[in-house]
């Protein structure tokens, strides 16, 4: 074992029995330093949480926050201890630089994790709403607006049961206003969602004279957007296919590049 590596672990070591003793707590002092990092919150972090976990589930965006900190800390003592034991006066400015750029990358994974899910998210939903519509629009041609959306519920895809839940709840307690449409169209904010929403509510509201000619609108919308939704998927195959192949591209490149340096090196060497 080097040098280093030894200095490291005992220094792993004795910090973590003077914790466990009480001479120092990392605790306190975490927690103490979370304060002064909550300006690097992002805007939107709680948003994702509750777009995560659900605004009924119980989370602490507190506590998770202080969670990023604390790895960010750990990570940022374990690599300053790694390079500047091994850094000369010539890298010690790099070896510090280096030491925060990591922990800063380490602080802000679990924030691009949580993007990385709202997209997905977004695009499934982008995707199976027509559908769901679809299959809503049969259900209207025989029953009310809330009746059908209350049938659609349990054949519904499951990342739109919540809400669906939500919106039956509100309208079984006697609310006829715009609103219960509207937030379910704010709890799955993706194309046309609003607009839809609407003509559901209208179409709610309509006498049995009007019904056949509205629910003819929301068909041809509904129709639209499953077009939209199928050349989005289509689009998304391709660029995924275009990506695969820059990538295998770029890795065959790369290989070659790799062997010709190492075949230019060992007939230098000879």
């Amino acid at each position: 074992m080097s040098t280093e590596m030894m200095f490291i672990l005992i220094t792993i070591i004795t910090v973590f029995l003077l914790n466990y003793i009480n001479v120092i707590n990392t605790n306190k002092f975490i927690n103490d330093t979370v304060p002064l990092f909550k300006a690097l919150m992002e805007d939107d972090y709680k948003f994702l949480l509750a777009v995560k976990y659900g605004e009924d589930q119980t989370y602490d965006v507190n506590k998770l926050f202080t969670l990023r900190v604390r790895n960010a800390i750990i990570v940022l003592i374990l690599f300053l201890i790694l390079l500047l034991t091994s850094a000369n006066a010539n890298n010690f400015f790099i070896s510090t630089l280096v030491a925060f750029g990591v922990a800063f990358l380490v602080f802000k994974l679990p924030y691009m994790q949580l993007k990385t899910f709202y997209k997905k998210r977004m695009y499934r939903i982008n995707l199976m709403l027509p559908y769901y519509l679809k299959s809503l629009e049969i259900l209207i041609q025989h029953y009310t607006v809330p009746v059908a959306i209350a049938r659609s519920v349990d054949t519904a895809p499951e990342i739109f049961k919540p809400g669906l839940h939500k919106l039956v709840t509100r309208i079984e307690a006697g609310d006829m206003s715009v609103d219960p449409y509207m937030d379910f169209a704010k709890e799955y904010p993706v194309r046309d969602s609003m607009r839809m929403m609407r003509l559901l509510y209208r179409l709610s509201l309509g006498s049995q004279e009007n019904k056949q000619e509205q629910l003819m609108m929301f068909s041809k919308t509904v129709s639209s957007l499953q077009n939209k939704a199928r050349e989005q998927k289509y689009k998304s195959r391709l660029e995924n296919m275009e990506h695969r192949t820059m990538m295998m591209l770029f890795c065959t490149g790369g290989g070659i590049i790799l062997l010709l340096l190492l075949s230019i090196t060992r007939m230098m060497m000879i």
